[in-house]
């Protein structure tokens, strides 16, 4: 279930609902969809019914900023989809509801922002309280950089950014936004290897620069991307993307 409110281009928050309860889904909804409104902010709610139909979306939960999450769903709790989410990006915020505040220490290690009991009587101003938080700190987070592309100027956020591939003097830029997006811009990949050094982005081919944080795996002389792409190395250079990416996995 989706609820959008989009105008223009503008920045909007993207937030997921992910809850077993339906009847506490629909109320985060309501709450959120308020505190929207009272803010004049664009957004778009979706609704997952377990931590297992969230995780299935893969590369495609990077899409959004928040993700509130009930700890206590049976098959996959919400610090399992916590842990999982994080594989794939820490970029989004995670706000744990639940009925039991004891797991709470747990959250620490998969950045929780919040805690909100759902029996707590101001359980609106909570939320209210949480997405003012997020508010402030949303423009600190992420590693952003400004590209020229020839579709237009964009500001990128690091994480976002999958891979980029040098075809004929262009650069073409793959970017996970409300889905997978493909941006170009007249350059050498040298030279912005030299410029996302320290970003987590490794040389694989002559032609690809990809972001560690979405390799799958590294094997058979290709890269698997955790949205399925496969993406060939040569073999001069398979023994050190997979020593370069089995030393970054062991860090993270």
């Amino acid at each position: 279930m989706s609820n959008l409110c989009v105008e223009g281009d503008e920045h909007m928050f993207r937030i997921a609902i992910c809850d077993d309860e339906r009847q506490f889904r629909k109320r985060i909804h309501d709450i959120l969809i308020e505190y929207m409104n009272e803010n004049d902010i664009l957004y778009e709610i979706d609704e997952f019914e377990s931590g297992k139909d969230f995780i299935s979306l893969g590369i495609n939960l990077a899409k959004y900023d928040i993700v509130f999450l009930d700890v206590n769903m049976d098959e996959l709790d919400g610090m399992e989809t916590a842990q999982k989410i994080r594989k794939v990006s820490n970029d989004v915020f995670i706000v744990f509801v639940t009925a039991f505040i004891t797991c709470a220490p747990q959250g620490y290690s998969v950045g929780a922002i919040r805690y909100i009991l759902k029996n707590n009587v101001n359980f609106p101003e909570l939320i209210f309280e949480c997405m003012d938080a997020i508010s402030m700190n949303m423009n600190y987070v992420a590693q952003k950089k400004k590209f020229n592309f020839n579709e237009g100027a964009k500001v990128v956020a690091l994480e976002r950014l999958l891979y980029i591939e040098s075809r004929l003097h262009k650069l073409e830029f793959y970017i996970m936004e409300d889905k997978l997006k493909k941006y170009s811009i007249y350059g050498k990949l040298d030279e912005l290897e030299k410029e996302l050094q320290g970003n987590d982005f490794i040389r694989i081919h002559q032609s690809y620069l990809v972001n560690m944080k979405h390799i799958e795996k590294v094997s058979r002389y290709e890269a698997l991307l955790n949205n399925g792409i496969k993406l060939e190395i040569p073999k001069a250079r398979y023994k050190f993307v997979e020593e370069t990416f089995v030393s970054y996995k062991g860090e993270i």
